[in-house]
């Protein structure tokens, strides 16, 4: 039997925003009345167990949030070396925006083989990459490319100082089919200053 609030719990800690009941109730296909009754016996459990995470609802849907108590030590985490070090999975991410770029979220997936959209948005917070346009055609897929805070980070003035890749690359005819929708004359870049461009804002 599938652990209804366990994977309420799991969804939750990995959303980027607050999940509706009805969400919730449509993943796990059950009815948004038992959802609700999971969640406010989830908002208890970890009261109970005094966890480092509780469970709001607020606006939008369901949310979880550190606890307060630990807010000073968090902060305390914020400023250290490790919390800044970003993760293998972001880095990897990264080059294949700075390489690719225009790039779109699916076109970083198959080039990576993952899912990477946990790892864009945290390039997106912090400001090393942001969104240059849409795709043409169906879907209007989102196209990522790096930022002026990128360059300074990297210490060079252009992408063109970008070290070559050499054989790090997929073979050409992957390249070719994944760049094919993306190329220059079938985009709709809604950012004059384009990839590389200054003044995609971090949102944290």
């Amino acid at each position: 039997m599938v652990n209804r609030r366990r994977i309420i719990e799991a969804v939750l800690f990995v959303a980027e925003q607050p999940l509706a009941a009805n969400e919730l109730a449509e993943l796990l296909e059950t009815s948004q009345a038992e959802v609700t009754e999971e969640l406010e016996a989830l908002v208890s459990q970890l009261d109970a167990e005094e966890r480092g995470f509780v469970l709001r609802k607020v606006a939008a849907g369901w949310r979880l949030y550190t606890h307060p108590d630990a807010q000073a030590y968090l902060e305390r985490f914020a400023a250290t070396e490790t919390a800044t070090r970003l993760s293998p999975a972001a880095l990897e991410t990264l080059a294949v925006v700075a390489y690719r770029q225009p790039v779109s979220r699916g076109q970083v997936a198959e080039i990576r083989g993952v899912d990477s959209e946990r790892a864009l948005r945290t390039l997106e917070r912090r400001g090393l990459v942001g969104e240059v346009g849409r795709a043409a055609g169906s879907g209007q897929a989102l196209l990522y490319g790096t930022t002026e805070l990128f360059l300074e980070k990297l210490g060079v003035d252009d992408l063109d100082e970008l070290p070559p890749l050499a054989d790090h690359v997929p073979p050409p005819a992957v390249v070719e089919a994944l760049e094919r929708p993306f190329r220059p004359e079938t985009l709709d870049v809604s950012r004059p200053d384009g990839p590389g461009a200054a003044g995609f804002p971090a949102d944290g």
